[in-house]
């Protein structure tokens, strides 16, 4: 009787276009750092949705926010490793691979999401994302905008005059790291997930990151000044392991890549929503916002270009020219 059931339910499975339950569907683990209900996982859900609809239940997104496979660098190393996982990213961490691509997380580099996504379309991207494969990086995803860094402190910041003597926590890359510096700070990485207790101890003064990021893990109840420095327009990249991608069907990677498009301008959209909602509901539990002197923040930083001495020559005005 049991085989008789097993055997009816796999006929009827076939009739609606469902895969039997002999027929594994191909599992893939989405892993980032940012907790459930903020931009990044409603963005996440939207694209699993994606993949189930046109995938037609063949191949699953398994979310895992809040850093529960690890930290971005410890996913990252999974996915090369040839584990099925699919990590946010940013040029900035994917410069270990490629120097050159840091200079699109540069300080002030440019303030339009638009500008800085046609760079990802360029023919030098192109480039850049064949040498990535080569050493084990696949892109999926490369117009998802993470949103504009801010900075979240513990007393009032309106020049770089007033950011020394803090400890501020950034990722772990050396484009943000020097980008602090050059404010004038201590830049102190760690993971997100360590960022709150820090602040409630004292062990950082301050974090940058873009408001829905700040928001939703309830850094303002531990810092209470909240300086738009818009120091950088964050986007960023979701990538697997090329080992991983090279087991699937050139059907599926592009299934993948296509809805992914479509998740990266969702996240535009949302990100475009969100932040005057959150500063308001920020300055009701006591936040308050300054509106700093940006061009002195824009100039101290200049100078975290000419401290790359592994970029291509000329690599900035390349840059600035496609910019235009």
């Amino acid at each position: 009787m049991k085989r008789i059931v097993c055997a009816a339910a796999a006929l009827l499975a076939m009739a609606m276009g469902a895969p039997s339950p002999s027929a594994a569907a191909t599992e893939i683990l989405v892993a980032y750092e940012n907790n459930p209900g903020e931009p990044v996982d409603r963005v996440m859900t939207y694209w699993a949705d994606l993949v189930k609809e046109r995938g037609k239940g063949e191949v699953v997104l398994k979310l895992y926010p809040s850093s529960q496979l690890g930290s971005k660098k410890d996913v990252t190393e999974q996915a090369m490793m040839g584990v099925n996982v699919i990590t946010l990213t940013d040029v900035g961490f994917l410069q270990d691979f490629d120097p050159d691509l840091g200079i699109l997380f540069g300080p002030y580099l440019s303030d339009s999401p638009e500008k800085l996504f046609k760079i990802y379309d360029s023919e030098w991207f192109k480039e850049k994302k064949k040498a990535l494969e080569a050493k084990g990086i696949h892109v999926v995803i490369s117009n998802y905008l993470y949103g504009v860094r801010q900075l979240l402190a513990n007393k009032p910041v309106k020049t770089p005059d007033d950011m020394k003597g803090l400890k501020i926590r950034t990722p772990n890359n050396i484009m943000q790291i020097k980008a602090i510096e050059a404010m004038g700070a201590t830049a102190t990485p760690m993971p997100l997930g360590e960022v709150y207790p820090a602040l409630t101890t004292g062990l950082i003064d301050g974090v940058e990151n873009p408001i829905p990021v700040l928001y939703g893990a309830k850094l303002h109840e531990q810092a209470k000044y909240l300086s738009m420095v818009s120091y950088l327009t964050n986007t960023s990249l979701w990538i697997g392991g090329q080992a991983f991608f090279d087991t699937l069907s050139p059907e599926v990677v592009t299934m993948l890549e296509e809805t992914g498009h479509e998740a990266g301008l969702y996240s535009q959209k949302i990100a475009a929503e969100q932040d005057a909602e959150l500063i308001e509901k920020m300055k009701a539990t006591g936040v308050t916002v300054i509106e700093p002197d940006v061009e002195a923040f824009r100039a101290a930083t200049l100078s975290v270009y000419d401290q790359f001495p592994a970029w291509s020559p000329g690599l900035y005005d390349t840059i600035q020219d496609q910019l235009k």
